[in-house]
């Protein structure tokens, strides 16, 4: 049987996990008899958590909420994750990054050596952008793991499956060989955890997701760390999702004024820059792959446009407008 202390803390773990417990099936868990149960119960009573005795042919408990907060009991993934939510709300936008960084310093303060380490090494760069794609669910553990890599600047070796691996399950007989890259940042896009790495047998910059990554242990020689291109990690990775070089921007780039408030634009647009010009105006910074998808993409909204620059896009509007109208003069051709 365990130690009393180390049973109070088994049992106070189990209550957590679920509403109801019956009080034999919590002294089967515990292998102890429902008697030790209820001497249990009342210790923890007794050190302020606030346990709640159910009537019936069985009898039950349940942890209740107190008037005032006992001290807390994790387990090590748990408090893993506590951390990792409280570090990804310190760059929410949300405006309680000052109140999660103190939580998380309080957290760190009573998690055993072994922990804070781990959480010592894991940070993580949140470029956010909206999406309404479910992402998929990355083990803690691989995570921890590439933060690690990059805290230590040391050479990764993974195995990385492709998005037609995945879906084809695990039948496919040729495995290619590991990868190898520096480990430079641990981000999260769109709602997706990505790697930021160089690849040493492609010698370029590559983003790998991480739900993908499947790490080997273990991890080569250090590094020394190379320089980004652009030095923002925010603008390179938006870069790259937008098909650019790296600087962070659309291959083109352009400016317009549309007869709409701020407020009606700005929900749809997601990487532009909008801002308010009157009461019934607004000047929009948007760009694409080319001048006349953008002219399209600012044709989009049900306003006059009033094009600011460059001259590319001017030119792009004239060119749809003479395609507009000679669709629309068009004889219609039936088969």
């Amino acid at each position: 049987m365990q130690k009393t202390s180390a049973r109070l803390l088994s049992l106070l773990s189990l209550l957590q996990t679920r509403r109801d417990w019956p009080g034999a099936l919590l002294a089967e868990r515990l292998d102890i008899s429902p008697r030790t149960v209820r001497r249990d119960v009342d210790r923890l009573r007794e050190l302020g958590y606030p346990i709640v005795t159910s009537k019936g042919p069985e009898g039950g408990y349940r942890l209740g909420a107190g008037a005032q907060l006992p001290p807390l009991l994790f387990d090590d993934e748990q408090a893993v994750a506590l951390a990792i939510a409280l570090q990804l709300a310190t760059t929410s936008g949300a405006g309680i990054e000052e109140a999660a960084a103190r939580a998380l310093t309080t957290v760190r303060q009573v998690m055993p050596a072994r922990l804070r380490h781990r959480i010592d090494t894991f940070h993580v760069t949140a470029v956010e952008r909206p999406t309404t794609r479910p992402a998929r669910p990355v083990d803690s553990t691989v995570l921890m793991a590439l933060s690690a890599a990059v805290h230590a600047r040391e050479t990764l070796r993974f195995d990385y499956s492709s998005a037609a691996a995945q879906g084809a399950g695990d039948n496919s007989t040729d495995v290619p060989p590991p990868r190898r890259a520096e480990p430079h940042h641990l981000i999260i896009w769109g709602g997706r955890w990505y790697l930021v790495a160089w690849d040493l047998d492609r010698e370029d910059w590559r983003t790998f997701r991480a739900d993908r990554i499947t790490p080997r242990t273990p991890t080569g020689p250090r590094f020394f760390p190379r320089e980004l291109p652009g030095g923002d990690v925010a603008a390179f990775v938006a870069g790259r999702f937008q098909g650019s070089d790296g600087s962070g921007g659309w291959p083109c780039r352009g400016e317009a004024v549309l007869g709409l408030p701020a407020s009606d634009v700005a929900p749809y647009v997601h990487d532009g820059v909008v801002e308010e010009f009157g009461p019934h105006r607004c000047r929009l910074i948007l760009g694409s792959w080319s001048w006349p998808a953008l002219a399209a993409a600012l044709g989009r909204f049900d306003a006059d446009i009033q094009v600011v620059g460059p001259a590319e896009l001017k030119d792009a509007f004239a060119c749809l407008a003479r395609r507009y109208a000679d669709a629309a003069t068009a004889p219609s051709s039936h088969r």
